[in-house]
Protein backbone atom coordinates (compact mmCIF):
# COMPACT_ATOMS: atom_id res chain seq x y z
CA UNK A 1 0.00 0.00 0.00
CA UNK A 2 2.82 2.21 -0.47
CA UNK A 3 2.15 5.48 -1.76
CA UNK A 4 -1.33 5.48 -1.13
CA UNK A 5 -3.29 8.34 0.69
CA UNK A 6 -4.13 6.94 4.15
CA UNK A 7 -7.48 8.54 3.84
CA UNK A 8 -8.38 6.57 0.73
CA UNK A 9 -7.22 3.60 2.37
CA UNK A 10 -9.36 4.24 5.63
CA UNK A 11 -12.31 4.70 3.56
CA UNK A 12 -11.65 1.56 2.15
CA UNK A 13 -11.88 -0.39 5.26
CA UNK A 14 -14.65 1.23 6.95
CA UNK A 15 -16.99 -1.38 7.41
CA UNK A 16 -17.00 -3.32 4.21
CA UNK A 17 -17.17 -0.03 1.32
CA UNK A 18 -17.20 -0.61 -1.94
CA UNK A 19 -16.37 1.66 -4.83
CA UNK A 20 -19.68 2.72 -4.97
CA UNK A 21 -19.59 4.04 -1.66
CA UNK A 22 -16.15 5.29 -1.84
CA UNK A 23 -15.37 7.17 -5.22
CA UNK A 24 -11.95 8.33 -4.13
CA UNK A 25 -10.71 5.06 -4.25
CA UNK A 26 -12.32 4.15 -7.56
CA UNK A 27 -9.43 5.63 -9.45
CA UNK A 28 -6.69 3.45 -7.33
CA UNK A 29 -8.14 0.28 -8.16
CA UNK A 30 -8.82 0.79 -11.65
CA UNK A 31 -5.60 1.71 -11.95
CA UNK A 32 -3.27 -0.25 -9.30
CA UNK A 33 0.16 0.58 -11.11
CA UNK A 34 -0.34 4.27 -10.53
CA UNK A 35 1.40 6.03 -7.29
CA UNK A 36 -1.06 8.53 -5.59
CA UNK A 37 0.73 11.35 -3.94
CA UNK A 38 -1.07 12.04 -0.33
CA UNK A 39 -1.56 15.44 0.27
CA UNK A 40 0.47 15.28 3.63
CA UNK A 41 3.50 14.67 1.48
CA UNK A 42 6.25 17.67 0.87
CA UNK A 43 4.14 20.02 3.36
CA UNK A 44 6.80 20.99 6.00
CA UNK A 45 10.00 18.47 5.81
CA UNK A 46 11.81 21.30 7.14
CA UNK A 47 10.49 20.75 10.72
CA UNK A 48 11.21 17.15 10.41
CA UNK A 49 15.01 17.73 9.45
CA UNK A 50 15.70 20.14 12.15
CA UNK A 51 14.60 17.94 14.37
CA UNK A 52 16.49 15.17 13.00
CA UNK A 53 19.65 17.19 13.14
CA UNK A 54 19.53 18.32 16.54
CA UNK A 55 19.14 14.18 17.59
CA UNK A 56 21.89 13.93 15.35
CA UNK A 57 23.80 16.63 17.46
CA UNK A 58 23.07 15.43 20.73
CA UNK A 59 23.79 12.36 20.10
CA UNK A 60 27.58 13.35 18.03
CA UNK A 61 27.77 15.16 21.96
CA UNK A 62 27.01 11.97 23.41
CA UNK A 63 29.48 10.25 21.51
CA UNK A 64 32.05 12.78 21.71
CA UNK A 65 31.97 12.76 25.74
CA UNK A 66 32.24 9.09 25.92
CA UNK A 67 35.26 9.12 23.85
CA UNK A 68 36.91 11.25 26.32
CA UNK A 69 36.07 8.08 29.09
CA UNK A 70 37.60 5.89 26.43
CA UNK A 71 40.82 4.19 27.16
CA UNK A 72 42.44 2.88 24.19
CA UNK A 73 42.52 -0.82 25.64
CA UNK A 74 38.92 -0.67 25.00
CA UNK A 75 39.21 -1.72 21.41
CA UNK A 76 35.56 0.40 20.25
CA UNK A 77 35.61 1.10 16.25
CA UNK A 78 34.63 4.53 15.85
CA UNK A 79 32.92 4.24 12.36
CA UNK A 80 29.40 4.80 11.59
CA UNK A 81 27.59 3.99 8.45
CA UNK A 82 29.34 3.53 4.63
CA UNK A 83 30.32 6.59 3.02
CA UNK A 84 27.61 7.35 -0.34
CA UNK A 85 28.55 6.88 -3.63
CA UNK A 86 26.89 9.59 -4.49
CA UNK A 87 29.78 12.38 -2.79
CA UNK A 88 28.88 15.22 -0.95
CA UNK A 89 25.25 16.00 -1.12
CA UNK A 90 22.49 17.46 1.14
CA UNK A 91 21.16 14.49 3.39
CA UNK A 92 17.48 13.25 2.57
CA UNK A 93 14.66 11.84 5.53
CA UNK A 94 15.56 8.78 4.80
CA UNK A 95 19.69 9.64 5.12
CA UNK A 96 19.62 11.69 7.97
CA UNK A 97 16.91 9.05 9.73
CA UNK A 98 20.00 6.37 9.15
CA UNK A 99 22.40 8.32 10.08
CA UNK A 100 21.07 8.97 13.71
CA UNK A 101 20.00 5.22 13.85
CA UNK A 102 24.04 4.31 13.22
CA UNK A 103 24.96 7.20 16.05
CA UNK A 104 22.31 6.01 18.84
CA UNK A 105 23.63 2.28 18.03
CA UNK A 106 27.36 3.17 18.30
CA UNK A 107 26.70 5.36 21.64
CA UNK A 108 25.12 2.24 23.16
CA UNK A 109 27.88 -0.31 21.65
CA UNK A 110 30.09 2.67 23.69
CA UNK A 111 28.23 2.20 26.83
CA UNK A 112 28.01 -1.15 27.24
CA UNK A 113 31.78 -1.33 26.58
CA UNK A 114 32.24 1.06 29.08
CA UNK A 115 29.84 -0.30 31.90
CA UNK A 116 31.66 -4.00 31.02
CA UNK A 117 35.05 -2.01 31.73
CA UNK A 118 33.47 -0.84 34.54
CA UNK A 119 32.45 -3.95 36.08
CA UNK A 120 35.64 -6.21 35.15
CA UNK A 121 38.02 -2.85 37.07
CA UNK A 122 35.88 -3.45 40.19
CA UNK A 123 36.36 -7.29 40.28
CA UNK A 124 39.76 -6.36 39.95
CA UNK A 125 39.92 -4.04 42.19
CA UNK A 126 38.30 -6.40 44.48
CA UNK A 127 40.73 -8.95 43.96
CA UNK A 128 43.96 -6.72 44.68
CA UNK A 129 42.11 -5.76 47.88
CA UNK A 130 42.04 -9.89 49.11
CA UNK A 131 45.42 -10.37 47.30
CA UNK A 132 46.99 -7.23 49.69
CA UNK A 133 45.19 -9.10 52.55
CA UNK A 134 46.55 -12.14 52.25
CA UNK A 135 49.32 -12.97 49.80
CA UNK A 136 49.90 -16.87 50.31
CA UNK A 137 46.20 -17.40 48.70
CA UNK A 138 46.62 -15.93 45.35
CA UNK A 139 50.08 -17.06 44.18
CA UNK A 140 52.08 -15.96 41.68
CA UNK A 141 48.71 -13.70 40.79
CA UNK A 142 49.83 -10.32 38.96
CA UNK A 143 47.27 -7.62 38.20
CA UNK A 144 48.15 -4.43 36.85
CA UNK A 145 47.02 -0.48 37.03
CA UNK A 146 45.37 -0.45 33.95
CA UNK A 147 43.05 -3.31 35.23
CA UNK A 148 42.06 -1.64 38.00
CA UNK A 149 41.65 1.36 35.76
CA UNK A 150 44.43 3.50 36.69
CA UNK A 151 46.74 4.91 34.50
CA UNK A 152 50.59 4.13 34.05
CA UNK A 153 52.49 0.90 34.14
CA UNK A 154 53.32 -1.28 36.93
CA UNK A 155 51.18 -3.67 39.04
CA UNK A 156 50.89 -5.44 41.88
CA UNK A 157 51.91 -9.26 42.26
CA UNK A 158 52.13 -12.31 44.78
CA UNK A 159 55.74 -13.86 45.58
CA UNK A 160 57.57 -15.68 48.06
CA UNK A 161 59.83 -14.21 49.86
CA UNK A 162 63.65 -15.92 49.31
CA UNK A 163 62.44 -17.10 46.40
CA UNK A 164 62.09 -21.74 46.77
CA UNK A 165 63.20 -21.23 50.83
CA UNK A 166 59.48 -18.53 50.98
CA UNK A 167 57.40 -20.51 48.42
CA UNK A 168 57.89 -23.71 50.95
CA UNK A 169 57.57 -21.92 54.30
CA UNK A 170 54.70 -20.24 53.10
CA UNK A 171 55.98 -16.76 53.33
CA UNK A 172 54.73 -14.75 50.89
CA UNK A 173 54.55 -11.28 50.03
CA UNK A 174 53.04 -8.17 47.53
CA UNK A 175 55.83 -6.75 45.53
CA UNK A 176 54.38 -3.22 43.82
CA UNK A 177 55.93 -2.43 40.62
CA UNK A 178 56.98 0.65 40.25
CA UNK A 179 55.89 1.79 37.08
CA UNK A 180 56.79 1.12 33.04
CA UNK A 181 59.66 -1.00 32.37
CA UNK A 182 63.19 1.21 31.08
CA UNK A 183 63.16 1.94 27.65
CA UNK A 184 65.79 -0.07 25.71
CA UNK A 185 69.43 0.62 24.63
CA UNK A 186 69.31 2.60 21.52
CA UNK A 187 70.35 1.19 18.62
CA UNK A 188 72.70 2.54 16.10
Amino acid sequence: MRGLDPHLVGCALESGVTRVECPAMERVIDQPNTQVTPDWVGVDESAARRTLRAQIAKLEGQLAAAAARTAPHDRIVWSIGTPSERGPHLLDLGELERTRDDLAERLHEVRTAHRERAAREVLKRDELARLLRDPADYPGVRISRREIGEPGCGGWESKPRLGLIGMLAGWWHVKVSSGCPLAGAVRR
